[in-house]
């Protein structure tokens, strides 16, 4: 049974257009509900969704952590039971903001100019309202369906400790699923705005943070030694900057690469093929130096490095014993910690430069991930490539390595196949609002987006 899909994308979206959009609107209500993490708050748009989801039939649970406010939100869409349920997660907190850099109020969720924007309207509203749109679709058009559909919003996925670690280990019977759909992979739009390619994580990088920690001799600051902390420190991190690790390829990233080999003209096609299939060293490398011009393209191919905290002295007037820098690094699936730490003493060759491993309690990406790629033997993965080609014809499909770490882990761990998407077509310039200013997306990759999803839940979950 298959119900019509009203596709919104094909409106000229005037303000009355806007009205209608079902998916707009609702990213409009999640959006003002400010889930800034920290505290985030998440409870308040549980009760939200709440009210959206219970007339429509589904079972509701809302799951409170010991943070009060804080809390995960599922609903269940019951099917036969013949077939294992399927799993939409979307996490419901997003980052802070810096409001004066803003041109629009960051949490009123306004539409202008044929976008809404809104802090959380990429990263990951939008795919939450998407999600929650197509999920409730079925219940609006009474679709049989031979496994439930569950759909979850989740707290702490910014950072926290009650995220889908903490919900998994305590309710797992709530979200077991044969396979999961979570954030990931992009739907990337060229210059002229036309969809080039659409691409399905199938595995994150984790996150393996390190301690840098110089040491020298503690003494006033009148009288200063060569054994500088503060400065061996800073030596250290000059050699840190000046070194770029090598590419690493894995399955999904080879394929994409090679997708992207077809869909771009040379010298690019040239580069996208040497790095996956060329012998010659020197090839290699002017290839990983054209291609890693582009930010992303830099960071899935091999594990990146990212001083993110620094550490020395306590006094004015004295100069301290130690100095202290923080290294994140984003990982390919397999990385050894250990050999992170090997290669950074390598670098930077200071005995008396000690190299750490820092220890992430309660984070899904704490640690470098040994969870094997997700199959695209899977019942799933096939029908959202087949229907990105329907709302996407002609448009390349690729598997992918998210270059950030997600909740997934949660469930990649227990071997339940993930898939992600951020399931509406952005341009490069919409992906550098994420997390920064004036972050949006547009109503009419919303509405395809919508589209995408329901019709691949109907190739998956109905009789």
């Amino acid at each position: 049974m298959r119900a019509s899909f009203v596709l919104y994308a094909a409106l000229t979206f005037s303000g009355a257009a806007f009205a209608e959009s079902p998916v707009a609107s609702l990213l409009v209500k999640v959006i003002r509900i400010d889930t800034s993490n920290p505290p985030g708050d998440e409870g308040k748009l549980a009760d939200v969704l709440a009210a959206e989801f219970r007339p429509l039939g589904f079972q509701i649970d809302i799951i409170p952590t010991p943070e009060p406010g804080k809390a995960h939100f599922l609903a269940r869409l019951k099917g036969d039971g013949t077939k294992r349920p399927v799993l939409l997660a979307a996490h419901a907190d997003v980052v802070g903001v810096e409001r004066e850099k803003w041109t629009v109020d960051p949490f009123a969720g306004t539409i202008r100019d044929g976008y809404v924007y809104g802090r959380g309207a990429i990263d990951f509203k939008g795919g939450l309202a998407v999600f929650a749109r197509a999920v409730m679709m079925l219940a609006e058009n009474k679709i049989p369906l031979h496994r439930d559909v569950i759909f979850l919003s989740e707290s702490d996925e910014e950072g926290g400790r009650y995220n889908t670690s903490w919900l998994a280990n305590g309710h797992w019977d709530k979200i077991d699923c044969e396979f999961a759909l979570n954030e990931g992979g992009w739907i990337m739009k060229n210059d002229a705005g036309k969809v080039r390619y659409v691409s399905i994580s199938t595995a994150d990088k984790s996150g393996v943070s390190l301690l840098i920690t110089a040491k020298g001799t503690s003494t006033h600051s009148s009288m200063p030694r060569p054994d500088n902390a503060i400065f061996r420190l800073a030596k250290a991190l000059a050699k840190v900057a000046d070194y770029d690790t090598h590419p690493k390829l894995i399955e999904s990233t080879r394929e994409f690469f090679l997708t992207l080999a077809k869909t771009s003209s040379p010298p690019a096609s040239t580069y996208f093929e040497n790095l996956v299939k060329s012998d010659d060293p020197m090839l290699v490398q002017q290839a990983d130096r054209e291609i890693s011009k582009d930010p992303l393209l830099h960071a899935i191919m091999r594990n990146t490095i990212a001083p993110v905290l620094l550490k020395a002295g306590f006094r004015s007037n004295v100069i301290p014993g130690s100095a202290e820098a923080t290294i994140n690094f984003r990982t390919i699936p397999g990385t050894n910690p250990q050999e992170l730490i090997s290669e950074m003493k390598a670098v930077i060759n200071d005995p008396e430069v000690d190299v750490t491993l820092v220890q992430a309690a309660n984070r899904p990406g704490g640690g470098a991930s040994r969870s094997a790629e997700s199959s695209k033997d899977t019942d799933l993965y096939r029908a959202l490539v087949r229907r990105a080609g329907t709302v996407w014809p002609g448009v390349p499909v690729t598997p992918y390595l998210f270059q950030a770490g997600t909740d997934a882990m949660a469930w990649r761990s227990r071997g339940v196949p993930v898939y992600g998407t951020y399931p509406y077509p952005i341009s490069a310039e919409d992906l550098t609002r994420m997390h920064g200013n004036d972050e949006r997306v547009a109503v009419v990759s919303l509405e395809q987006g919508v589209q995408f999803i329901y019709q691949t839940l109907l190739d998956v979950a109905s009789k």
